[in-house]
């Protein structure tokens, strides 16, 4: 039976001042499979994030989700989908309190100008107890570590409680105690239906934590499963150079 395929680009440009970033890129991502975007710096991963999300206006192209058996536009379905951002792209000084920033995972599911109920504050007590980071409710989030920062906001995409996850660079700079709650969490959801997508860097570890890999330099090299793609041809033609992986990676 074929997997249910629950986000799918099809000729997807994108370009800043004329200049292309992402060249007519087409993939797709499966329901409770959990998928990295790898490749070099300026190779349009973010921006493929972005675009995903409509931060980013594609010159081309489209971006459909097919949730609950509908296919519809981001606009659509965007209290099902929650981002965590790149550590280095939030503005750190905002004055909110660890608690503050995960409660505002539970924004999309209130109504205009209503306040959390106590339902929310315990969903939101509850992902702070999943990332370890419940006796820091109360700190002031320019007062945490790099990767204390991060488990906050993937708290925050957990409070959403959403169909779609898309992650940008989670584990980049983190502990490894960090890395490893990050990892269990969202191998977690993929157990209970849910579609990760994570921009990744480490090469060494592709094949211990994603089922599917996307292969990007501003077009698609190639995707699929990581035990047919992942393999010392495909990240030699993605970095355009020998990246190594020794015994971790086939050829």
């Amino acid at each position: 039976m074929a997997e249910e395929e629950v986000i799918t680009i099809r000729q997807l440009t994108v370009a800043y001042d004329a200049n292309p970033v992402l060249w007519n890129i087409t993939a797709a991502f499966k329901k409770g499979k959990i998928t990295a975007i790898i490749g070099p710096n300026g190779a349009g991963k973010s921006t493929l994030i972005k675009s995903m999300l409509e931060f980013v206006k594609p010159a081309t192209g489209q971006v459909k989700y097919s949730i609950d058996k509908q296919t519809k536009e981001y606009k659509k379905v965007k209290n099902k989908i929650a981002y965590v951002p790149q550590n280095s792209s939030v503005d750190w000084d905002f004055p909110a309190t660890v608690l503050d920033v995960v409660l505002m995972g539970r924004y999309g599911h209130l109504g205009w100008l209503k306040r959390p109920k106590k339902s929310d504050r315990d969903i939101a007590e509850e992902m702070l107890k999943k990332v370890d980071m419940e006796s820091f409710r109360h700190r002031q989030i320019s007062q945490l570590s790099g990767g204390q920062r991060q488990r906050v906001f993937l708290a925050r995409a957990l409070a959403q409680q959403a169909d779609v996850y898309l992650l940008d660079e989670p584990l980049a700079g983190v502990d490894m105690k960090t890395e490893r709650i990050i990892m269990n969490l969202l191998k977690e959801l993929t157990k209970r239906g849910k579609t990760v997508i994570v921009v990744h860097h480490d090469l060494q570890s592709v094949r211990d934590y994603f089922d599917e890999v996307l292969f990007i330099n501003q077009e698609v090299v190639a995707a699929g499963s990581v035990k047919e793609v992942f393999t010392q041809e495909n990240i030699t033609a993605t970095y355009q150079q020998d990246h190594n992986l020794g015994e971790g990676a086939s050829s």
